[in-house]
């Protein structure tokens, strides 16, 4: 990649070169980035789209949930929005514009506070809204889709543009839309109700979360998707599969759909720990699970 500030006015992110990409990571795994750049606001990141070559690989990263990414690291380029890009406003008629970088977490208590309700169910993503957005995430029967008015995006030049929700498909854990295209942000619409019945729910679905999942230990959130009729923690558990390790990555004996880094694990550990549960739960069930966890880098 030709140096970031040739050719135009100096960029006001910051670029890091061989950043190690476990620290941004919620399983705490994962090499370096040949490059990482954080931008300062949307208009930086267009200027600094606009500049990078053709084929350069482009990943994005938020809070580094919902992603495995190789021991080996990747080659290529990372934009960071986590901790930038994440600003919350009010707009008129119940709703709400998000960045890309916002904490789901963060969303829901912000719609909380005004009284909107319809998005308590953030509160329990641990990721980004760009994330949620790209997954159509969701918990405890919440989904992100059904909420979104409209979309932001972005692509590799750097040209911004104003999408509907016509211009995707979303389903269970997956959203299609326009190809080459990046969620900066979206609006929300949402429902009046009442504050403080709104952060008694939040309260509420969190404390269920702690009891029922591993908080405090690095995984992922849920790793594999619920098949049809059936959850995939339940077919894991009675595959016998709660407390497997390999290195030093284990099935939770919380929660089984939950893969936790118990201090040392590596990326090749959690690839080859989903492999075996997917096998397992194939040879005493017949059902072949499918990870919600996205990929990235070279895997044997």
């Amino acid at each position: 990649m030709n140096a970031p500030t040739l050719n135009g006015p100096a960029l006001r992110g910051e670029l890091r070169l061989n950043e190690p990409l476990a620290r941004y990571t919620s399983w705490r795994v994962g090499g370096p980035a040949q490059r990482l750049y954080r931008p300062a606001d949307a208009q930086d990141l267009a200027e600094f789209l606009s500049r990078i070559d053709a084929d350069e690989p482009l990943f994005w990263l938020g809070l580094g949930s919902n992603l495995l990414i190789s021991d080996a690291g990747l080659a290529g380029t990372v934009i960071h929005t986590q901790g930038c890009l994440n600003g919350i406003s009010q707009l008129p008629d119940q709703a709400i514009r998000v960045e890309a970088g916002a904490s789901c977490a963060k969303v829901a208590r912000f719609a909380s506070r005004l009284g909107l309700i319809g998005a308590e169910f953030l509160a329990g993503i641990p990721g980004t809204m760009g994330g949620a957005l790209a997954m159509n995430a969701g918990a405890w029967g919440g989904e992100t889709w059904p909420l979104v008015r409209g979309v932001r995006t972005i692509d590799r030049q750097g040209e911004i543009r104003e999408r509907g929700p016509a211009d995707f498909r979303y389903g269970y854990r997956q959203v299609r839309g326009p190809a080459g295209e990046w969620f900066l942000g979206a609006d929300l619409e949402l429902e009046p109700g009442d504050t403080e019945a709104a952060q008694a729910r939040i309260r509420e679905l969190l404390d269920r979360r702690a009891a029922t999942q591993p908080t405090g230990v690095p995984s992922c959130g849920s790793v594999f998707r619920n098949p049809a009729g059936d959850h995939a923690a339940r077919l894991i558990e009675a595959a016998g599969l709660k407390g497997q390790r390999i290195g030093g990555a284990e099935v939770s004996p919380k929660h089984a759909n939950f893969i936790i880094n118990l201090g040392d694990a590596t990326a090749s550990d959690i690839a080859a720990l989903i492999k075996l549960v997917q096998d397992e739960v194939e040879r005493s069930s017949g059902i072949r699970l499918q990870p919600e966890v996205r990929r990235l880098g070279a895997f044997a």
